[in-house]
C-alpha cells in the first residue's frame, strides 16, 4: 500500500493487487479487504501523529476493532489498482466510527463500517491517549457527510 494522502477529510491509500492476495482465481480472497482496511486506518492515524506502537510498548494500550459491518459489492482482481478510502464519521471519548470503502476507479468493491475502541493493556476500554482525541477530531468528517 502506498502512503495516502487527505483530500478533506477522507484519507486515500493506494494498493496494487498481487497474486497473493487473490485465491486460484485470480479473486481477491474476502479476508484481504479486511486487512487494507486495517492499512489504511493504520497510516490514517500514523499521519495525524498518533504512535500507536509507542503507546503499546509504552503500556497505554491500543486501538481495536470492536464492531464491523462489511459489504462486497464486486471483485477486485489480479493487477488491479485498488483506492481505498477511509473517513472518520463519528469521535468519542474511547472510540471511533470509520467508513472504508475498495474502489477500482469509481467502481465500488467493498464498503465498511467500523467502530474502533482503545483497549488498555488489561484488556478494558479506556479513554484515547492525552492529545488523540484532538488529533482525530482534525479529520473528523462533518456532519451529515456521506
Amino acid at each position: 500500500m502506498s502512503a495516502g494522502l487527505f483530500d478533506g477529510s477522507t484519507y486515500r491509500a493506494m494498493l496494487r493487487v498481487y497474486f497473493d492476495d487473490t485465491d486460484a482465481g485470480g479473486v481477491v480472497y474476502h479476508a484481504n479487504y479486511l486487512r487494507w482496511f486495517e492499512r489504511s486506518r493504520s497510516d490514517l492515524i500514523r499521519s495525524v501523529g498518533i504512535d500507536q506502537p509507542a503507546a503499546i510498548t509504552g503500556g497505554l494500550g491500543a486501538y481495536a476493532v470492536t464492531e464491523i459491518a462489511i459489504r462486497y459489492l464486486r471483485p477486485a482482481r489480479l493487477g488491479d489498482a485498488v483506492t481505498i478510502e477511509s473517513r472518520i464519521m463519528d469521535l468519542r471519548a474511547a472510540s471511533w466510527r470509520v467508513e472504508q470503502k475498495a474502489l477500482r476507479g469509481d467502481i465500488l468493491l467493498a464498503d465498511a463500517a467500523i467502530r474502533i475502541g482503545f483497549v488498555a493493556p488489561d484488556g478494558r476500554p479506556a479513554r484515547h491517549p492525552a492529545g488523540w482525541y484532538d488529533k482525530l477530531q482534525t479529520v473528523l468528517a462533518p456532519k451529515g457527510a456521506a
